[in-house]
């Protein structure tokens, strides 16, 4: 791995001052320089478990240190990270796990019951090793000649899984490194910027702010576990200036006891991300004064591919340098959303005709639909599998959701197409509202006209008390179709 390519992530840290704080978490804090010298500790300890380039190594693990060690480590030596899902279940890993070909699994303590019936080779995962100053001395100085192969494999994130088990999406160097320049230069992240990582380290948030951070020398403060009071403590004691959330996290804020009172002073930007965030959320960030931006990408895309616009938070903003976006099938403005270049992974682990299948006219289809205003700010106005068509016009879910949510008597919800005789397909909306009692979605209607043409109203209405959701935090709507739908017996209908 020498010669041209690409130098690791882990030596353009090595070139930050080392005292510069890099890392803090429930065990304190860590600088660049112990950070740098950790990281090469886990190459040698994993390089004596008998890792070689060109193996994958899996991590079950919470929100910790070595989450983003190991991010650092596994490049140098060849070897590929599988960060897996602690949400997932025991059976799901069990089916999902001997799939991915992993030459070791390494987990924490909570999550050793999820592997009980894995017969892979495994270990927990164990204290941060350490190097004598002989051997950090000779790491650093083979540190500072490497080069990476662009296109070897650096990670395998495992995609959403809303239609079955989750991929396991390949992402090489080439596209990583595209990632966090693109990022550093659209968003315009600074050395003294800090960012909250609440979302797991597993999922592909991670290279939102986290990773391009860290490369210029800014702060990363991990959270094991999100908690809504505990995250609003942290952004003034931890002086957060970066902040990229799912939207049902910022909801949490937004409805804490502390949200009025907490100093977001030091915060430049607020990104919300993972799923449209709904405008009730929005807008009780604007009404303290802090616009919400909306982003969006992809696990398969690196993770950024906007740079998001506060001024208009119902868009994703426009394209970042360097990315590649088209629309295909363009109807009334609306195309599915296609990516190409640096930007885009190298597929899936063992599905190579899943991801050839996504391949139209030399674009990578995203299963996004979009449409783009004057200004070229781009808008995602749903997925393409979840658009119906009633009575010959098409209904884009995501718009129905935004509606009902704006009312303000709905806490979250979910609308999908069903089968109808006489209009082809009319919606399904499934509701969990604010106050339960004496709710009445017939109640919404004169609200929802005002919004919504009428064939995009719906027809069937459901309420429960909680929405199911996906490994990766959304809202899983084959899970409440198997409930609902009435054209599909089951025994889970309500």
């Amino acid at each position: 791995m020498s010669g041209a390519g690409l130098a690791p992530l882990l030596a353009r840290l090595a070139s930050q001052p080392p005292e510069r704080p890099a890392l803090q978490s429930e065990s304190g804090q860590i600088s660049y320089g112990a950070l740098v010298e950790r990281s090469l500790a886990w190459v040698a300890w994993l390089r004596a478990q008998g890792l070689r380039e060109g193996d994958r190594l899996g991590l079950l693990a919470w929100n910790q240190p070595a989450c983003l060690e190991l991010m650092l480590a596994t490049p140098v030596l060849g070897v590929t990270l599988a960060p897996l899902n602690f949400r997932l279940s025991a059976a799901e890993l069990g089916s999902l796990l001997p799939t991915l070909d992993l030459a070791l699994c390494l987990y924490d303590e909570a999550c050793a019951p999820l592997l009980a019936g894995y017969p892979g080779p495994q270990q927990p995962l164990p204290p941060p090793p350490a190097l004598s100053r002989t051997e950090r001395d000779a790491a650093l100085a083979a540190l500072a000649t490497q080069r990476l192969d662009p296109e070897a494999i650096a990670l395998m994130l495992l995609t959403g899984g809303s239609t079955g088990l989750p991929k396991a999406a390949c992402l090489p160097h080439r596209q990583l490194a595209a990632n966090r320049e693109a990022t550093i230069a659209g968003w315009g992240l600074q050395p003294d910027d800090a960012v909250i990582q609440a979302t797991p380290c597993f999922h592909a948030a991670v290279n939102v702010l986290a990773l391009p951070l860290l490369q210029i020398g800014g702060r990363v403060v991990l959270m094991r576990q999100f908690e809504a009071g505990a995250y609003l403590r942290l952004l003034e004691t931890a002086a957060i200036t970066q902040v990229f959330l799912v939207p049902t996290m910022y909801q949490m804020l937004a409805e804490h006891a502390d949200f009025a009172r907490t100093d977001f002073r030091r915060v430049r930007r607020l990104v919300s991300g993972g799923a449209p965030c709904p405008a009730p959320v929005i807008e009780a960030f604007a009404a303290r004064g802090l616009p919400l931006a909306q982003g969006y990408g992809m696990t398969e895309a690196g993770v950024n591919l906007f740079q998001p616009d506060p001024d208009h938070p119902l868009s994703v903003g426009r394209p970042l340098p360097g990315v590649e976006l088209t629309r295909l099938a363009v109807e009334d403005g609306v195309g599915e959303l296609a990516v190409r270049g640096v930007m885009l992974g190298a597929g899936y682990h063992g599905r190579a005709a899943d991801w050839q299948a996504q391949w139209q006219d030399g674009w990578w289809k995203s299963g996004d639909l979009a449409r783009v205003d004057a200004a070229g700010r781009w808008t995602i106005v749903g997925r393409r599998k979840e658009m119906f068509i009633s009575g010959g016009e098409n209904v884009y879910p995501a718009e129905v959701e935004a509606a009902l949510l704006a009312t303000g008597a709905v806490r979250e919800c979910a609308v999908f197409g069903v089968a109808d005789a006489r209009w082809g397909e009319v919606g399904l909306a499934v509701l969990v509202p604010r106050e339960p009692e004496g709710f009445d979605p017939q109640a919404l209607l004169p609200a929802l006209r005002s919004r919504l043409a009428g064939y995009k109203l719906p027809r069937h209405w459901h309420r429960c008390e909680a929405l199911p959701r996906t490994g990766a935090g959304k809202i899983d709507k084959p899970a409440l179709r198997r409930r609902y739908d009435p054209s599909l017996p089951s025994p889970e209908k309500a």
